[in-house]
């Protein structure tokens, strides 16, 4: 079926009568004013009718790539979706556009990559890993001025009350292929979790410290994850804790996928059962919370909770936000938490142990912040 546009249902206004109706010019102008009269009546309007022609030619374009969505397999919701439904925290607003892609070539289809791709040599928590990256092409959201983002489980992210003016992508490349033995290819959007429940059930070790991690493969990727004291080498790869080369990549739309190379070991799933008894005791995981908020210091040998339950913060409350009384790095959603709630409670807890402490906590959860066209 041809697209809206070849079969002429979708038009916009075109003040050039030679250009096309399906081409998108950058910006449509009212035609210059030649006598001073005619100028002086355009003026006033040129800016208004300017702004209009514009949000129909974006309107337009959104049309046409809803038909090339949905020739790939594509859905795409448009503000419908609140972020809280997508946000371990519960906290956030609507979205303006919202997909779910399951593959790589819906991901291709969703923010318009480029065919280039690169294969890195990354080391997860110690154990060394390759994985697949797609670099910015051409994208849909860059060629129509849409800001997107790409989300996993939404764990270590803080959305805004009113929501994100762009595009949600959420992954949902989830495949498991088993190479050999030891040997894991892992899609991207594959919860973190459950891979290291699966390895460890299998009798290899390396990721049994996964179990309970609410995260997913590429931002455990991203963010280089680690728990129990296990992470890589500083030597290696510049990568760091919870840093990874991933972040330093301007150019990088997406992590596609991740291949795993474990040893094999008949005591993983009993050190599994053990971290995961001790998440347990250690952490509220049955309340509303986004893991860790601060990194631990550096070279200061305490940890970012130490510091803030030495502050005597543990409890501490903004609003709807609180310091939880089990670990005082989890800052949960007690009940109706806005994301200004939160934030507050961050600043106010940094400035504490500031102030007793001369340290500087860094934050580990990311912040989305509301967009414009």
């Amino acid at each position: 079926m041809a697209s809206p546009f070849r079969q002429g249902l979708l038009h916009f206004p075109i003040l050039n009568p030679t250009v096309s109706p399906y081409h998108f010019p950058k910006q449509l102008h009212a035609p210059p004013p030649d006598p001073p009269l005619r100028a002086r009546i355009y003026k006033p309007l040129a800016p208004q009718l300017s702004r209009k022609l514009d949000r129909q030619q974006h309107e337009a374009r959104v049309e046409h790539w809803k038909w090339k969505w949905k020739r790939n397999g594509l859905k795409i919701e448009r503000g419908t979706k609140l972020l809280k439904d997508l946000s371990t925290w519960g906290i956030g607003g609507p979205c303006d556009y919202f997909v779910q892609v399951f593959n790589r070539t819906q991901l291709v289809s969703a923010v318009r990559c480029g065919k280039s791709s690169k294969l890195s040599k990354f080391f997860l928590a110690g154990k060394l890993c390759d994985v697949i990256v797609s670099f910015k092409g051409c994208r849909f959201c860059q060629e129509n001025e849409i800001p997107f983002i790409i989300i996993g489980n939404g764990s270590n992210c803080l959305f805004d009350d009113s929501g994100f003016r762009g595009c949600v992508i959420l992954n949902r490349i989830e495949f498991l292929e088993r190479i050999e033995p030891g040997i894991y290819r892992v899609g991207s959007g594959f919860g973190f979790n459950r891979l290291g429940l699966q390895c460890s059930n299998e009798g290899f070790t390396g990721l049994e410290f996964a179990g309970g991690i609410p995260g997913t493969v590429g931002g455990a990727v991203y963010m280089n994850a680690g728990a129990n004291g296990q992470r890589y080498r500083r030597n290696e790869l510049n990568f760091g804790y919870r840093y990874s080369a991933c972040q330093d990549m301007n150019d990088l739309a997406a992590i596609v996928e991740a291949t795993f190379r474990l040893q094999s070991s008949g005591s993983a799933r009993t050190r599994q059962l053990e971290y995961l008894e001790r998440r347990k005791l250690s952490q509220p995981i049955r309340e509303k919370s986004a893991g860790s908020v601060f990194r631990n210091p550096p070279d200061d040998g305490v940890s970012a909770a130490k510091l803030i339950e030495e502050a005597g913060l543990k409890g501490l409350r903004v609003g709807g936000a609180m310091v939880s009384k089990i670990h005082a790095n989890f800052f949960i959603n007690a009940g109706g938490s806005t994301s200004q709630d939160m934030l507050d409670l961050i600043d106010l807890v940094k400035g504490q142990v500031r102030r007793k402490f001369d340290i500087e906590l860094q934050e580990e959860i990311s912040y989305i912040q509301p967009c414009n066209f």
